[in-house]
């Protein structure tokens, strides 16, 4: 089981990061939400909890709670720039469908 970063995200990571001046990675994780069912929690760590599952892409950690890895198994985490918009994307080899919008999952 793993979670990754693409060289992109793990660089877009380290950088955000190095701003802050604190961290120690990013945290992926699921919650239920939206018309498909669940969608993706993404936010900066401080700190690693005793709990968390760590990975290591390119130098940065992805943390990951136990609930959420039968989720986000094998899911790559990748930072696109498509026109005008930038941002995260995650490409989940278990989403089976997504609403239209492309807020929400299901498995």
């Amino acid at each position: 089981m793993t979670v990754t970063l693409s060289e992109r995200a793990a660089k877009h990571v380290a950088s955000f990061i190095a701003k802050r001046g604190k961290g120690v990675g990013v945290r992926i994780g699921v919650k239920t939400s939206g018309c498909s069912g669940m969608s993706y929690k993404l936010e900066f760590a401080d700190e690693a909890a005793a709990e968390d599952l760590v990975f290591e892409s390119h130098g940065v950690k992805v943390l990951v709670d136990p609930k959420s890895l039968p989720y986000v198994d094998g899911t790559e985490l990748d930072y696109a720039r498509e026109g005008l918009n930038e941002g995260f994307k995650f490409n989940n080899p278990n989403v089976k469908d997504q609403c239209g919008c492309g807020e929400s999952f299901n498995v």
